[in-house]
């Protein structure tokens, strides 16, 4: 065994909706001593998505569920503290899926695992948020899936995400309208005056329908997806002949006990007449541009180009209600968990 005391956050059971006490347990982990072509990692920052909560179902979707009794899934910022590698060496910082725990012993050559090049003037965490998997999901989706031309309307929900920040400011870039939803004011005034969207919508202003209408007068002709349910709805009435829809997630299904029974963005959608362009996609499919992507969002940080919100919880003891707050929305911008410096 290895000699630093790990903790971990493991699935104990599977939660039926919302997770209650006792699904998610810390426990005291041991950590593996590396062999031959292995490193031990120490994980500084954390990464909460949405993703993660589907994976505690037993049900086989797009990545198998997690197993009982093992760490949450999750990707993390991390510094090598032990190595018998030549790729890593004692300090190089990685990101890698870890899951939720302070140390993990892993292959230096493991899919998913890339040596950061941090540049001057982009803080490490970003390399989990917009300069990281939800950064790139986000311009992926937008570019290669949702093709923005200019003098399109873009509509990107969850806007003041990592995803969403990443989509509506790279539509800006690409000479799109865009329009955000979010909820709450704050948010919307986050997404308007710092983040430079044309308008946004606050869908639990309560009069979601008319005011997604008025800030897309000229219709609607990329909607990037991230929440599903009543903004799906209300968007579908709007969309113009020719329009995309990526589909990254919808959020608002992932508490739901009966993932059978719940209406998808893909029973709205196949619903319309003509039907408009529209398919999930996972930013794997773009791996081979990862360096490339990465590198383009952290030269945007650094020059000041992207911005984004973060909130951040101290300590993996707060990971859980963290995470259970970022599933109803209580986050701003990008959900972290600061483990270690």
């Amino acid at each position: 065994m290895s000699e630093y005391q790990n903790r971990a956050i493991v699935l104990k059971q599977r939660p039926e909706g919302e997770i209650q006490n006792g699904d998610l347990v810390m426990e005291e982990r041991p950590v593996r001593a590396p062999n031959d072509g292995e490193v031990v990692a120490q994980v500084l920052w954390l990464s909460l998505d949405p993703y993660m909560r589907p994976r505690m179902n037993d049900a086989k979707g797009y990545m198998d569920p997690i197993g009982i009794d093992e760490p949450i899934v999750g990707e993390s910022v991390a510094r090598i503290v032990e190595s018998r590698s030549d790729a890593l060496k004692v300090g190089d910082l990685v990101t890698c899926y870890s899951g939720w725990q302070e140390y993990v012993t892993f292959p230096a050559d493991a899919p998913m695992v890339y040596k950061i090049d941090q540049k001057e003037g982009v803080p490490l965490q970003t390399y989990l948020g917009v300069a990281g998997m939800p950064g790139r999901t986000g311009y992926c989706g937008l570019m290669y899936v949702g093709k923005p031309k200019p003098g399109d309307t873009v509509v990107v929900s969850a806007a003041s995400g990592p995803v969403g920040t990443v989509v509506g400011q790279t539509a800006k870039t690409e000479g799109c309208r865009v329009v955000g939803v979010v909820g709450g004011p704050d948010k919307c005034n986050f997404v308007v005056n710092e983040l430079g969207f044309d308008a946004c919508v606050d869908y639990k202003a309560g009069n979601l329908e008319a005011d997604l209408k008025a800030a897309c007068p000229d219709g609607i002709d990329i909607y990037f997806e991230n929440v599903g349910g009543a903004v799906t709805r209300a968007v579908a009435p709007l969309l113009n002949d020719g329009a995309r829809v990526p589909i990254c997630g919808y959020v608002s299904a992932y508490n739901a006990t009966n993932m059978a029974e719940v209406e998808t963005p893909f029973h709205v959608l196949k619903a319309l007449d003509p039907v408009p362009e529209h398919r999930f996609f996972l930013v794997t499919e773009w791996q081979d541009q990862h360096q490339e992507i990465t590198n383009t969002l952290a030269s945007r940080i650094a020059s000041g180009e992207l911005k984004y919100q973060e909130t951040i919880a101290e300590g993996l003891e707060n990971a859980v209600d963290a995470f259970k707050g970022m599933l109803k929305g209580k986050n701003f911008g990008k959900q972290l968990v600061h483990i270690a410096d």
